[in-house]
């Protein structure tokens, strides 16, 4: 079984493959990982898998196109784990980002905040049908406080590694801001890296997270967080690729979890 990766930086993927693996055991079937690394990264690596005969696939590609993904799974079974998309060929297990963010929202404006930004990465593209967890948060974070008659404040990063920057430079420039929901872990982490070294703490600035990667939980860390089970997500996929090798099904199934939010001390 091939599984696709983005990258080996996210820790949300490890749990994903932590799940894969452990559906697998004992059913003769291996786990073969392949992470995108440079221009090897989503289609390339989705074909490279096929040819070595992989009997399915679990793929995490956010740049790669649905019509592509349609044609391609439908001679190799797949499952697209966290896109939104809508398949005839494939099946997807996804997390409900709009519930996922609303928790966040809801408890960040119980918590009296007004000034609320969002720290999400800079997608290369996004379409209508290929929906992307992050272009997901982002228009509920917006739709959430539009709601509530607050303003949205959006601060784009190119990659995980600039979020220190961003989050530090929105800090510094608008001090009004008083609460900062986060794409995902690793962005909020580094933005609670950027809260410290300007001297605040979360009294002054509550800090949420989404995936609820093991660091998240750490005492020294205490991140506030969404967490959508990575590891239920990467068992689930495995449940979904096996039925489609074993019994043949050809209609396309999305597993999508509900997910808790949890409080911890960022907040």
């Amino acid at each position: 079984i091939g599984l696709e990766i983005p990258n080996l930086g996210n820790e949300f993927f490890t749990q994903i493959m932590r799940g894969a693996a452990s559906r697998l055991a004992g059913t003769g079937y291996q786990l073969m990982i392949a992470p995108g690394i440079g221009e090897l990264s989503g289609t390339p690596v989705l074909e490279n898998l096929a040819d070595r005969q992989v009997d399915g696939l679990i793929a995490i590609s956010p740049a790669v196109a649905p019509e592509w993904l349609e044609e391609f799974s439908s001679r190799t079974p797949l499952v697209l784990v966290g896109r939104h998309d809508q398949s005839n060929s494939h099946d997807t297990a996804t997390n409900d980002d709009v519930v996922g963010t609303r928790l966040a929202i809801e408890h960040l404006t119980g918590l009296g905040h007004r000034r609320i930004a969002h720290l999400t990465l800079q997608m290369q593209s996004e379409r209508p049908d290929s929906l992307l967890p992050h272009t997901v948060r982002r228009d509920t974070y917006e739709a959430t406080l539009v709601g509530v008659g607050l303003t949205p404040h959006v601060v784009y990063c190119r990659d995980v590694d600039g979020a220190y920057d961003a989050a530090r430079e929105l800090l510094e420039s608008d001090p009004a801001v008083t609460a900062i929901f986060a794409g995902n872990d690793t962005l909020a982490i580094d933005t609670l890296r950027a809260v410290a070294d300007l001297g605040l703490d979360a009294s002054h600035v509550s800090v949420v997270g989404y995936d609820d990667i093991d660091m998240s939980g750490h005492p020294l860390v205490s991140l506030t967080t969404v967490t959508q089970f990575g590891e239920t997500m990467g068992r689930a996929a495995i449940d979904l690729l096996m039925e489609r090798i074993q019994t043949g099904r050809t209609i396309a199934r999305n597993y999508d979890l509900q997910p808790e939010l949890r409080v911890r001390s960022s907040t």
